[in-house]
């Protein structure tokens, strides 16, 4: 069980605190209800998200451009036992399998993204379009709407065109926000037809900082202090742009609507009778979401942001801050572009103030003046940085109402992993994770906030970026040894499939019982997975004994990863 404790070496200073519209959301009303057992609103829509990365392989095939993704996770130790999504799901060839996964599970949306460089192969519009690219989502989305399920389409999920990283830099340069208008231009053209919900990016706080801050994703850059915020003010600048071209020249024919998804834990103070906790609580989320919620809603960065960052720069002896300036024409340009905010979320944090002065170097985190810490009674299903504290999300939507203006929001994200080379598809943690964080969406919902769908991450294990496969958030088990790459349903399939067809939870009685049907599926999906020759009998033995199985896959994983070590040294 991991201790009560700091996170991250997260660092900042003593100074007079500003709290930006601390009066709208209050801090002090923590209300951890029971269970609420009713249903949501008529026509809310329940879906399942994946992106091309993560899931499409196929990486060079059919004339696809090579994205960062690719050439990151080319290079040795960049990612968990040097793995690629090279092949992945298969997700390129095997669309129709996974759309009649979702057609049973009865889902209402299918949200996933487009590969840039899939369809234009160099970044640059002007220099080619690959048309297999084009018919490959096109051939998608078709059969989507044949079976009646809504595509929700991401149009950056992280896979920039590697050449715009050569040429230009990436998101340090201004002009990324032409060629992602002209990308984003070309999706509406091709697909606006069909597709009436369009989301820019995904996730920019991750696009930021573990893209040019710490180095953890793609491009791999540690530009500390000054690398994230820059290339958070190209994607806002992109953003923005790209909702005004679709208002003037798409809206009026094609009535769709243009939001982005941003993802954010919530921030609980320590102690909600200390003012200063208070402050820290409000800071974390505002570095967190604010620092692209507040432009598109309001026309600025969060005040704390700029205060803090203009402060510690200032200390620093430079000239200007290092969190970027909106002139004003770019202030009433951003504002109010977004038709939806589609929000990710996973977990939460306590957050108290802690002081580190400004000479331990320029740092988004060191900036933002304050302290993570976990609850050793959270539970705990393998990834080292998701616990499971559903109270946490109904805050996290209550804030946003408070803040932006009671949006109209989708769930874009949310979801639980599990970290074992061995599967259990019996996946007790996963059902229980979807049943109280849903449930507190619907508490949510109840407090007035206008979530109007939910995604569940993800429809299939998939590639987990800088964790490679070792980490699966998969309604669906996918064997990537097997050149196939079948998909088995855990339990958790069942389990959200019942929700979704009661449209939430009609009654203890019923709920109740959802669990026990659920199992008994798995059992079967056990053994379909044991009857595959190269995974052998093992996983079958997972419904004889678990604890066992278990240990033995603990046992696996650290010889396996103690050779492979070997081998890397």
């Amino acid at each position: 069980m991991p201790q009560w404790g700091i996170l991250r070496p997260h660092h900042v200073l003593a100074l007079v605190m500003y709290v930006s519209a601390s009066e709208d959301f209050d801090w002090t009303k923590n209300e951890r209800t029971s269970f609420y057992y009713g249903t949501f609103p008529t026509g809310f829509s329940w879906g399942a998200g994946s992106s091309a990365y993560q899931t499409e392989g196929a990486w060079n095939i059919d004339g696809k451009g090579l994205s960062i993704w690719d050439a990151f996770a080319h290079k040795k130790g960049k990612i968990f036992l040097n793995e690629t999504a090279d092949s992945s799901c298969e997700g390129y060839y095997k669309f129709k399998d996974d759309i009649a996964l979702m057609k049973d599970m009865k889902l209402n949306h299918y949200r996933f993204s487009i590969s840039w460089p899939r369809i234009i192969p160099s970044g640059l519009k002007s220099e080619h379009i690959n048309e297999k690219g084009i018919k490959y989502y096109s051939d998608l989305i078709n059969m989507l709407l044949d079976n009646k399920i809504t595509p929700i389409v991401t149009l950056y999920h992280w896979d920039l065109p590697q050449m715009l990283q050569e040429r230009y830099g990436g998101w340090h340069n201004i002009s990324m926000v032409n060629y992602f208008n002209d990308f984003a231009n070309l999706c509406f053209e091709r697909f606006g037809n069909r597709v009436k919900y369009w989301i820019t990016f995904n996730n920019p706080w991750s696009i930021a900082v573990e893209g040019y801050e710490t180095g953890e994703h793609a491009p791999g850059l540690k530009l500390k202090g000054t690398g994230a915020y820059k290339a958070a003010h190209h994607i806002i600048k992109a953003h923005a742009k790209v909702w005004h071209t679709y208002d003037m020249q798409w809206r009026s024919k094609q009535k769709g609507l243009v939001g982005i998804s941003l993802t954010a834990d919530w921030g609980e103070p320590v102690d909600i009778s200390n003012q200063r906790d208070i402050e820290g609580a409000e800071r974390y989320i505002q570095f967190y979401l604010g620092w692209f919620a507040t432009p598109l809603f309001h026309g600025d960065y969060p005040q704390v942001m700029k205060d803090y960052i203009g402060r510690k720069s200032g200390q620093q002896g430079l000239g200007a801050s290092r969190l970027p300036v909106f002139s004003p024409q770019e202030k009433s340009y951003i504002k109010g572009t977004c038709d939806f905010l589609g929000l990710g979320h996973f977990t939460t944090r306590y957050v108290t103030q802690k002081n580190y002065p400004s000479g331990v170097g320029d740092s988004y985190f060191s900036d933002r003046d304050l302290a993570e810490l976990v609850d050793p009674s959270w539970p705990d299903p393998g990834s080292e940085w998701l616990y499971s504290v559903p109270w946490g999300f109904r805050r996290l939507l209550n804030f946003v109402k408070t803040q932006y203006g009671n949006p109209m929001i989708y769930v874009t994200e949310n979801g639980v992993s599990e970290k074992m080379l061995c599967t259990d598809l019996c996946d007790d943690w996963r059902m229980k994770y979807f049943k109280d964080y849903i449930n507190e969406m619907l508490k949510a919902i109840k407090d007035g906030v206008n979530v109007k769908g939910y995604t569940a991450w993800s429809l299939l294990d998939s590639f987990e970026w800088d964790e490679g496969f070792s980490e699966r958030f998969g309604l669906y088990y996918v064997d990537f040894r097997s050149k196939n790459k079948p998909r088995y349903p855990k339990a958790s399939v069942q389990y959200y499939k019942r929700i979704i067809s009661s449209n939430g939870f009609p009654n203890q009685r019923e709920v109740e019982s959802w669990k026990r049907k659920a199992a008994e599926t798995c059992s079967s999906s056990n053994q379909l997975l044991a009857a595959d020759p190269l995974i052998g009998h093992m996983e079958m033995v997972t419904e004889i004994v678990v604890p066992t199985v278990c240990t033995l896959c603990i046992l696996i994983s650290a010889v396996l990863f103690m050779f492979l070590l070997r081998r890397r040294l």
